[in-house]
């Protein structure tokens, strides 16, 4: 017998259905679905992978983030999911994930369940090749800003708030480029390629609500480059090498 526990529709007891179209998904969803940009061919990117982590509490379900420290050189406070590069004894993008996530937030692997991964996707500014690990939150342990030099405060950001229509923007990078966003407090906005991987799987799933995609945050400068830093030029981005569907609020 498989040990796969989808295998005849089954599924784990402690596992709620609400989880369901995101297993669904991770199966079936394509780089097309998620970006405009994989590894080109014949490339090196450097290899990483963040961890997309779901639990469930008296709200509701939700997903653990991380908000960068606000010192650091690169997005300074950005909102964004635990993870990294892959170390050499790293066994893959799995064994990254989860122990980046445990380093940034005090999380004890021991009580996730990975559940898959999403296709490789490709940041040109920082020639990554990044792999999302999809996981659910069994077994809850504690979690703080492990890692105060990188992490500013570790959050629990409901599924709710993040489907909610009236938190979200389209945003609009100092380049032009478009893309989704959500605003979870003051000065605190979720965008870039957290975002975009959440936004577009719950576009795929089903989940997405309509929402007003005229309405626009303009990412600033310092949101790339720290406040207290001239900027750097903002290199171009390259032409899209993959099948991604552009519209409003993608």
């Amino acid at each position: 017998m498989s040990s796969d526990p989808r295998v005849d529709g089954e599924r784990p007891p402690e596992r709620p259905v609400w989880l369901e179209p995101v297993v669904d998904g991770i199966d079936r969803i394509r780089a097309d679905d998620l970006s405009r940009y994989v590894p080109p061919e014949g490339s090196e990117p450097r290899q990483a992978a963040t961890l997309m982590l779901l639990g469930e509490g008296d709200a509701g379900p939700y997903l653990l983030l991380t908000e960068r420290a606000h010192h650091m050189r690169s997005h300074p406070g950005q909102i964004s999911f635990p993870g990294g590069a892959l170390d050499p004894e790293d066994e893959g993008p799995v064994d990254a994930a989860l122990r980046e996530a445990r380093e940034e937030t005090g999380l004890d692997p021991a009580g996730v369940d990975v559940l898959g991964q999403l296709p490789e996707l490709w940041l040109p500014p920082s020639n990554f090749a990044v792999t999302t690990v999809v996981a659910w939150w069994r077994e809850e342990s504690p979690v703080h800003a492990a890692t105060p030099d990188e992490v500013h405060a570790v959050l629990r950001v409901p599924v709710a708030t993040l489907l909610d229509p009236e938190h979200r923007v389209t945003t609009v990078h100092p380049l032009g480029r478009l893309g989704p966003g959500f605003v979870l407090g003051d000065e605190l906005i979720l965008w870039g390629f957290t975002a975009g991987v959440i936004s577009r799987l719950f576009d795929f799933i089903g989940w997405t609500r309509p929402w007003d995609h005229t309405r626009t945050f303009e990412v600033q400068d310092w949101m790339l480059f720290g406040k207290d830093v001239p900027p750097d030029e903002i290199p171009e981005m390259p032409e899209p090498n993959t099948q991604f569907q552009e519209g409003p609020g993608r």
